[in-house]
């Protein structure tokens, strides 16, 4: 699923392309991609003769502006939109497609037929009238007002895993398998640890190492793992970089040692043994003994 960098990137490419755009008239092929309105009819007829004025995200959805609505997409595993002349021969697997009046068209293709589109009223009421999904973010990783102390307190009353706490998108939006693995091991923390376990000094680490990674992955264009392109078509490069993710058997980049891959929260998870130290089992405690506290494992 692209994550937080690709669709970023995907909007920036979009935002180059098609701002500014009218829509002419729109097909929809396959109608359960489009959730709001259920009538197809309706959703292509409210968006004709609309302007698409911006393209906006949050977390890892899409937000096209086409006053007076949003028209919130969520590429969901390989959705993909490309800008062509209508002359161009269509890709197989194009389920929905804008016809601008001046003879292009916005074509969404998406092979596994998982994504979707909500065509929302701007003026609707937050969150009620709005996709579940959406409404229920957490903040951006990248904004101001995402600080270690805001992700320490996010985190520290969570008992499961802190991969499974970061990939939850109520936590902080727009983080996936690939970057919640790849920071974990910038910042040395092993996916299981319990997220109760993270101190705030490891928290504001781990924060500087979300931002860093995310940023960079964005400036490579994002990670082509499998399908991945952006509005241009064009593959992202930051797979090239990925120091832990996919690269189960390989040698560490830091230590040499063999990167594994365990089972997290149920999704594939790449971990360094040594430089991401598996936390400490806890042994139980007879009622009434003392407690000695021996930390949860280096990190």
């Amino acid at each position: 699923m692209p994550e937080l960098p690709e669709v970023e990137n995907v909007r920036r490419s979009l935002a180059q392309m098609v701002v500014g755009k009218i829509i002419a008239s729109v097909e929809v092929r396959l109608p359960r991609i489009i959730r709001t309105p259920e009538d197809t009819q309706r959703f292509a007829a409210e968006l004709a003769g609309c302007t698409i004025t911006s393209i906006e995200r949050r977390g890892k959805y899409l937000l096209i502006q086409v006053p007076p609505y949003t028209l919130v997409s969520h590429l969901r595993m390989e959705g993909q939109y490309r800008l062509a002349d209508e002359t161009e021969p269509e890709q197989p697997h194009t389920h929905v497609v804008f016809h601008f009046t001046d003879g292009t068209a916005l074509r969404y293709r998406d092979v596994r037929q998982f994504g979707t589109m909500d065509l929302i009223p701007r003026e609707a009421p937050w969150p009620e009238a709005w996709p579940q999904g959406l409404a229920a973010l957490g903040p951006e990783p990248l904004d101001a007002d995402f600080t270690p102390a805001d992700l320490y307190q996010r985190i520290h009353r969570r008992s499961a895993p802190i991969k499974a706490v970061l990939l939850d998108q109520t936590t902080v939006a727009g983080l996936g398998n690939i970057y919640v693995d790849e920071a974990l091991f910038a910042a040395g923390i092993h996916p299981e640890r319990p997220a109760s376990q993270i101190t705030r000094k490891q928290a504001s680490v781990l924060h500087a190492q979300i931002q860093d990674v995310l940023r960079r992955a964005i400036d490579a264009g994002g990670s082509s793992i499998k399908t991945y392109v952006n509005g241009y078509g064009r593959h992202g490069g930051f797979q090239m970089e990925l120091a832990v993710y996919g690269r189960a058997g390989e040698p560490c980049r830091v230590c040499g040692t063999a990167i594994e891959k365990l089972r997290v929260a149920g999704r594939g998870t790449h971990v360094c043994p040594r430089c991401q130290t598996r936390p400490r089992q806890q042994r139980a405690v007879k009622p009434g003994a003392p407690v000695r506290h021996t930390g949860g494992g280096a990190s």
